[in-house]
């Protein structure tokens, strides 16, 4: 995998925005570019994809949009780009969810999450944490969270962006490692349920980091724990699991993938724009508001990274018998 320092991303940005004119007869046809999102507007998916489409559209030299097909825990528009036309033009922001989630809770999955598409690159993987809001404001750290649970089984509620989604599954891996139980309230989207936790409807979320930053810079949520291997220089003060004993360490892959046989010169070229990209300042600050890193990988590095994201997160879904259909 390559990660790419932010040393190396201007020089890397400048040389490939030098080469622009020269790939783009490689094969993408002329006319719009879209990502499919298949999330509602407002979570983590839709902010990093509209960042990429704006900065792809000078990278790839043609305007690149996003567009929001949400439903079934991602399934409906990983299914539209699935069923695309190979050319270049329709792509997909896909995610945990998306590929290592639903194949093992599907039984109707709409899509074979490796053979109908071609990995483009990893975005970056979205460090998560854990909040409670404000009906559980006494709760001050994780011990205190745990013992809340413990003492009254189900009774805490915790908000996802839908059923077998990596947000409830993660909680899930708290409850097992920490011997506690909650009660799961799912909603359509990482940003609805974000809501409901600040509103005081559900009493706490793992969501992703920079989101759960915003919140507890607003005032509006407290941030317990990140699942993160170490710190998180956006919650410097706030510890991870494992320093609080819990010994869990858990992201979510963003990545872009275009349907199967797309040429691989388009794949090379839409490779070669996500990472001019993904260099720019303006991305840079975006991935950093989200307590994330751009990490521009090769497609075959992708498809790899995908097929552990399977094995890892499927073993969980069927421990738990988590079915979506």
């Amino acid at each position: 995998m390559i990660q790419l320092s932010r040393r190396r991303l201007p020089v890397l940005a400048a040389s490939l925005l030098a080469g622009a004119g020269a790939a783009r007869a490689q094969g993408i046809p002329a006319g719009t570019v879209r990502i499919v999102v298949p999330f509602n507007p407002g979570g983590i998916s839709d902010i990093l994809a509209r960042s990429l489409a704006q900065n792809m559209t000078t990278s790839l030299g043609q305007t690149v949009v996003v567009e929001n097909r949400a439903g079934a825990n991602g399934s409906i528009g990983a299914g539209v780009v699935a069923r695309a036309t190979p050319d270049g033009l329709t792509l997909l922001l896909g995610v945990t969810d998306t590929h290592a989630v639903n194949p093992a809770a599907m039984r109707n999955i709409p899509y074979d999450a490796n053979a109908d598409f071609e990995p483009i690159s990893l975005l970056t993987r979205v460090p998560l944490a854990l909040a409670v809001g404000p009906t559980q404001r006494e709760i001050a750290d994780l011990r205190a969270f745990v013992a809340a649970a413990k003492a009254r089984p189900g009774a805490l509620t915790y908000s996802s962006w839908g059923v077998g989604s990596t947000s409830q599954i993660a909680m899930l891996r708290i409850g097992i490692a920490a011997g506690a139980e909650m009660l799961h309230v799912p909603f359509t989207g990482a940003a609805p349920a974000q809501q409901a936790l600040a509103a005081g409807q559900v009493d706490a979320m793992v969501m992703p980091a920079g989101a759960a930053e915003a919140l507890a810079r607003d005032g509006r949520v407290r941030v317990l724990a990140t699942l993160s291997p170490a710190r998180l220089p956006l919650l410097p003060n706030v510890p991870t699991l494992q320093e609080q004993g819990v010994p869990l360490t858990t992201s979510i892959i963003q990545a872009i993938f275009a349907p199967a046989r797309t040429p691989a010169p388009v794949v090379a070229r839409l490779n070669q724009a996500m990472a001019a990209a993904m260099a720019t300042p303006a991305m840079i600050e975006v991935f950093r508001a989200q307590a994330a890193v751009p990490e521009h990988t090769t497609p075959a590095a992708l498809a790899a990274l995908v097929r552990t994201e399977q094995e890892a997160w499927g073993n969980v879904v069927r421990s738990e018998n988590i079915r979506l259909d």
